[in-house]
């Protein structure tokens, strides 16, 4: 009796390991799954980020880019204030440019592009919608980049505003 108990037992957890498939939506594909960003999680967002991004521009023949601090601050400030506008768009709530959100931060290069998105996405499924828009794609696989500022803001509700930035 007892070795069937403990057959059972396994039986029991091994069934809650076994991985669940995916809840699928009304067009067939997965609903999104809530992609909670912890306060330790920084650093290996964005270099997942950077990563990612020379791995596309390697591809396309372009050199890699480098994080830069001051960019990232320009992209957490607007990521930030988008989601105090509750709307993607690329000025700022005070009217503010990209070209003088990058100033502010002291950065003296020149600013290429901006990227930006609302959504509950991942940061890699947020770049694989990014390049599938040549206007977006372009930003992130210029040959003239050498920097790179990538930044977001996750609202208690689980939406992200990310904001990517390209500069000389």
């Amino acid at each position: 009796m007892r070795i069937a108990a403990l057959f059972v037992s396994l039986a029991l957890a091994l069934t809650a390991c076994a991985p669940t498939a995916p809840q699928m939506g009304a067009d067939g594909k997965p609903l999104p799954r809530l992609y909670r960003i912890g306060m330790g999680d920084k650093a290996r967002i964005q270099y997942r980020m950077l990563d990612a991004v020379n791995a596309l521009r390697r591809a396309a023949g372009a050199p890699e880019v480098e994080l830069d601090a001051k960019l990232t601050a320009a992209a957490a400030t607007h990521s930030r204030d988008m989601s105090v506008q509750n709307r993607p768009w690329h000025f700022g709530s005070d009217g503010s440019s990209p070209i003088d959100r990058v100033r502010r931060v002291g950065y003296d290069g020149m600013l290429l592009g901006e990227n930006i998105s609302e959504t509950y996405e991942t940061e890699l499924e947020t770049l694989g919608a990014w390049m599938e828009q040549p206007d977006t794609r372009r930003v992130i696989v210029d040959p003239d980049a050498r920097k790179l500022g990538f930044s977001w803001y996750q609202e208690s509700n689980g939406k992200i505003w990310w904001t990517l930035i390209t500069g000389t």
